[in-house]
């Protein structure tokens, strides 16, 4: 890279955070043809692991733990990677180059990659520090929540985003009694728009899932340090064995603004992932970067950004500017027997209409958002290899026919 460090070494390339983007920059370095040293920093004793499974598959005791993992363990040193775990970062010198360590150990760098990530919310009301409240963010809440799905046992979950219902969806294939509290009218609600946040209510409770809308929990009851459970705004109390927690996460930006970065919901990034501190790039849950498709900066909490993103951070930090980050965004999800696709980015209430293809209450089906009859977003649900003409349309920008849109008899590459 052409920098040393106080020994005349070449520095490496450090990227804080052994999460799968980490591990994917790390890869993508290599495949690029980067020869120098590359260290990879995690707070996890973990080595980098794909978080999807925790509340799909893992969580179901479906997808073996091996399964989960970026990498098989060799693969850091075949390909000549440091990888630190168990490793808190306690500060970052921009201009100084350097990483600080929580145990006062020091590293220089060339290239900085932040792939942080995010952390979950916590909830706000007295005895959520309980035994028994449990979040869902690394390996080891998967495992404790997996160990407290019993048939019989009474989970509530708080908080009906994709977290709660995946974990809601998993609670009842254990067995389990499930009660869903949530805020707003319906799930989801300010991601799918009401025509859609109204399938996944319904597919929860055909699944026997007690979903309570606008509610307000107070407080989390319990007995000798131990949940058992929780009291609404209304005076009622939900009985609990176990709550599961899921109302949104943060990005985890703590050591970027201390170290002066400009942040805003995320680490704020230009196309090419590059910070606003030179030669500090951010990629994944924790950027908030500008979209070249959407002419604005957008933060996206799903895995194909922790997968596609590392790349373009990659070849920018080896001087590569060829190319901004412009996928469409896309995120999947898989509850009971509803198998779901989506392709696009829509903000809170900004579209005009959702048109189907197919009918909902089937549960197959493809869902349009659009806006001055463009397609902003495309959700194929237990319709499959459709991905590519959303996409498309998504991409494309292009007004488009809504009766074609909806008609099943017409190829979506000729809508």
């Amino acid at each position: 890279m052409g920098t040393a460090d106080d020994s005349g070494r070449e520095r490496p390339i450090v990227i804080v955070g052994a999460s799968l983007g980490g591990a994917k920059a790390a890869q993508a370095l290599r495949e690029a043809g980067h020869r120098g040293g590359i260290v990879l920093i995690g707070e996890e004793h973990e080595r980098p692991y794909e978080r999807p499974p925790l509340s799909k598959g893992y969580l179901l005791g479906k997808t073996p733990r091996e399964k989960i993992y970026v990498h098989p363990p060799q693969w850091y040193a075949e390909n000549d990677i440091t990888l630190r775990l168990g490793t808190a970062v306690s500060a970052i010198d921009p201009a100084a180059h350097t990483v600080t360590l929580a145990d006062d150990g020091r590293i220089e760098y060339a290239k900085l990659l932040l792939t942080t990530g995010s952390v979950p919310r916590r909830l706000p009301v007295p005895g959520a520090d309980q035994d028994g409240v449990l979040y869902l963010r690394r390996v080891e809440d998967s495992d404790r929540i997996r160990a407290a799905l019993r048939p019989g046992a009474r989970v509530v979950v708080i908080g009906a985003g994709w977290i709660g219902l995946e974990t809601a969806a998993a609670a009842r294939e254990a067995g389990a009694e499930v009660t869903v509290l949530e805020a707003a009218e319906l799930p989801l609600l300010r991601v799918l728009g009401r025509e859609v946040a109204q399938v996944f209510a319904d597919l929860h409770r055909s699944h026997g899932v007690d979903l309570r809308f606008e509610v307000r929990v107070e407080e989390l009851t319990g007995a000798d340090g131990t949940v058992t459970g929780v009291r609404l705004g209304d005076g009622g109390t939900v009985p609990a064995d176990v709550v599961i927690v899921g109302i949104g996460i943060a990005p985890a930006t703590a050591l970027a603004e201390a170290a002066g970065l400009e942040t805003d919901n995320g680490i704020k990034t230009d196309e090419h992932l590059r910070t606003s501190a030179p030669d500090v790039y951010a990629a994944g849950d924790v950027a908030n970067a500008y979209h070249p498709l959407f002419a604005r900066h957008i933060r996206v909490e799903h895995w194909a950004n922790a997968v596609n993103q590392p790349q373009t951070a990659a070849r920018a930090m080896l001087g590569g500017d060829d190319a901004g980050y412009d996928r469409v965004p896309y995120f999947f999800t898989d509850q009971y027997d509803l198998g779901m696709e989506y392709v696009g980015y829509v903000d809170p209430g900004g579209y005009d209409r959702v048109f189907f293809r197919g009918d909902p209450a089937t549960r197959e089906f493809i869902a349009f958002w659009l806006a001055d009859g463009r397609v902003l977003a495309g959700m194929n649900v237990n319709v499959w290899d459709v991905t590519d003409p959303i996409r498309e349309l998504v991409r494309s920008r292009r007004v488009v026919d809504p009766a074609r849109l909806a008609d099943p008899a017409v190829p979506l590459g000729e809508v």
